[in-house]
C-alpha cells in the first residue's frame, strides 16, 4: 500500500428535476432548510480540502478536513422517509441524501474540495442492473438475515467464515439469485458505500476490500477464492480495491451542478464501523474502539486475523495489522426507542456509575442478534421493568456494557491481541456516566475519542487518496 491509513492525518439525479426533489421531502415532512455546518479558521488560500461521508444506520453526515485533520465543515442529515408498496424505500432515500450532502457543504469551500471518500453499512447490498442502472429488488439491510440461504453458503465456503451467517452479503447474494425470476446476466452486486460512491463517478463494479469481506473476499490474499469464483452468480462480484483508492473523477453534470472542481477524485470507501476506528485514530496493537451508535460495533487492533462465523466474529484488513470485531444489534436503537434524548441526559445524570444494576436485560429492538452470539432467533429481554425510570436506564446501559464486556473477553480467546485500551466513538461517547460504567464492567480505562464521527475517518481515506494520486502523477 503506497501510504498507510492508520498514518494518514442507478442514475445520478435529474438535475432538471432538483425543484421536483424539493417538493417530494416537503411533502414527506422533511425540511429543506440547510444545516448551518460548523466553521473551523478561517480558510488558506491554497489549501485542498477532503470530505467524507457516513451513511449510518439512522442518518448521514459529512465532514471536511484539511491535511492537517482540522474541520472545516461538518454536517448533518436525516433520511426522508418515502415508502414504496408500504415499505420504506431506503435507495431512494440513501441517493436523495448524498445530494442534500453534497449541497449543504458551503459553496465557498466546495471549489477546493480535492477529493471524496464514503462509508456504509457493513452487508447492506444493493443489486443493479448493469444496462438500466436500475435497482433489481429492495435494498438488503445490514442487519437483514437470510436463513434460507445460509445452508448453501455453509455447503461451498470453509467452516466458520465470516460469509456463514445468515445477514452476511453472501447470503443475500444467494437469496437473492434464487429467487429472482428474470435473466440476471446484466446483474451487479454493490454494497452501499459503493453504489453512493458509484452514483458520483459512474464506474459500476467498484468496491473496497472492507466491504467486500462478507461477500467472501479474501484480504489476506487480494482475491475471491476459487470456491466463490466457481459458483453461477461470481459475475455479479465487484472488483476490489484498497479503501481510499482513486476510482476516478466526480461526474461533469454532478460537479457543475453542485460547483466541484473538475479534477475532484472519488475515492473508495469502507464500512461504518471501520470508519469510526480511523477517525479515532488507534494506531497500535491492543487498542480498541467502541462505536456506540444505533447499534454495538467493537474494532480492535491485532496482530492476528481471527475469524469464527459461530461468533459473528471477523478480521477486516487494515495496511499490516487486522481490525478484529463484529457487531451486535444492541445500541443506541434501543435507548431512543424507550427514552427521549433529553430525558436520557436528565435520567443518566442521576445514575451511580459504581453501583452494580441487578437487573439482567439483553436489550434488543427485534428478534436477531449477531454478535456476541449470532443468533436469528434471540428475543429482546427488557423486562421487568422497575418503576425508577432511572434505575431501569441503569440497567440498560449495564447489561449493553456487559455484551461489550463479552464480545471483547471472545475476541481475547479466539486468539487476538489483548485489549488494553478502550476509545469510544459515535452518540453514545457523550454520556459520561455510561463510560463510567463501562470501565468498570470492562476493566479497562475507557475515554471519548477527539473525533468521534466516522465521517472524520472517511475524509481520511479521500486525504489519503488525494495523496496516494498526487504521488503518483
Amino acid at each position: 500500500m503506497a501510504s498507510s491509513i492508520l498514518s494518514s492525518a442507478c442514475s445520478c439525479v435529474d438535475f432538471r428535476s432538483w425543484r421536483k426533489l424539493r417538493s417530494r421531502m416537503l411533502e414527506c415532512g422533511v425540511s429543506w432548510k440547510r444545516r448551518r455546518p460548523i466553521f473551523a479558521n478561517d480558510f488558506e488560500i491554497g489549501k485542498k480540502l477532503y470530505l467524507g461521508m457516513d451513511f449510518g444506520t439512522s442518518g448521514a453526515r459529512y465532514s471536511l478536513i484539511d491535511g492537517e485533520g482540522n474541520i472545516h465543515a461538518e454536517g448533518k442529515r436525516e433520511y426522508p422517509l418515502y415508502m414504496k408498496e408500504e415499505k420504506m424505500d431506503w435507495i431512494q432515500s440513501w441517493k436523495d441524501t448524498l445530494f442534500l450532502l453534497l449541497d449543504d457543504v458551503p459553496v465557498s469551500l466546495r471549489e477546493v474540495v480535492a477529493s471524496i471518500a464514503i462509508d456504509g453499512t457493513s452487508a447492506t447490498t444493493i443489486i443493479i442492473d448493469s444496462r438500466s442502472e436500475e435497482p433489481l429488488s429492495r435494498a438488503f439491510l445490514y442487519n437483514e438475515s437470510c436463513p434460507d440461504a445460509l445452508p448453501l453458503v455453509k455447503s461451498i465456503a470453509p467452516a466458520k467464515h465470516t460469509v456463514c451467517s445468515g445477514s452476511s452479503t453472501l447470503c443475500k447474494l444467494v437469496s437473492w439469485w434464487n429467487s429472482y425470476p428474470s435473466s440476471k446476466e446484466s446483474a451487479v452486486l454493490l454494497h452501499q458505500a459503493d453504489w453512493l460512491l458509484w452514483l458520483l463517478h459512474g464506474k459500476l463494479g467498484v468496491s473496497d476490500y472492507n466491504n467486500a469481506l462478507k461477500v467472501g473476499y479474501d484480504p489476506e490474499m487480494d482475491s475471491y477464492p476459487p470456491w466463490l469464483l466457481s459458483q453461477p452468480y461470481s459475475h455479479l462480484l465487484p472488483s476490489v480495491q484498497d479503501p481510499g483508492t482513486k476510482i476516478g473523477c466526480m461526474k461533469e453534470d454532478i460537479r457543475t451542478q453542485f460547483g466541484y472542481p473538475k479534477d475532484c477524485l472519488i475515492c473508495t470507501g469502507t464500512t461504518d464501523s471501520i470508519a469510526a476506528f480511523l477517525a479515532a485514530r488507534a494506531t497500535q496493537p491492543g487498542k480498541a474502539v467502541t462505536s456506540l451508535g444505533s447499534t454495538l460495533a467493537i474494532k480492535l487492533l491485532s496482530s492476528r486475523r481471527v475469524e469464527d462465523a459461530r461468533f459473528g466474529v471477523y478480521s477486516h484488513r487494515l495496511d499490516d495489522k487486522w481490525l478484529v470485531g463484529g457487531a451486535s444489534n444492541t445500541g443506541g436503537a434501543v435507548l431512543r426507542h424507550l427514552f427521549t434524548d433529553e430525558q436520557l441526559e436528565k435520567l443518566s445524570e442521576q445514575i451511580n456509575p459504581f453501583e452494580i444494576s441487578p437487573l439482567d436485560y439483553y436489550p434488543l429492538q427485534a428478534v436477531g442478534e449477531r454478535f456476541p452470539v449470532a443468533d436469528p432467533k434471540m428475543e429482546p429481554r427488557l423486562h421487568p421493568r422497575p418503576e425508577s425510570d432511572v434505575e431501569y436506564l441503569h440497567g440498560i446501559l449495564e447489561s449493553i456494557a456487559r455484551i461489550e464486556a463479552k464480545g471483547y473477553k471472545l475476541l481475547k480467546d479466539l486468539g487476538a491481541t489483548p485489549v488494553e485500551e478502550v476509545i469510544t466513538s459515535g452518540g453514545g461517547s457523550k454520556n459520561q456516566k455510561w463510560i463510567k460504567i463501562r470501565e468498570r464492567v470492562l476493566g479497562l480505562p475507557v475515554c471519548k475519542a477527539d473525533q468521534t464521527e466516522a465521517a472524520y475517518g472517511a475524509a481520511l481515506l479521500a486525504m489519503k487518496g488525494a495523496c496516494e494520486n498526487a504521488t503518483s502523477d
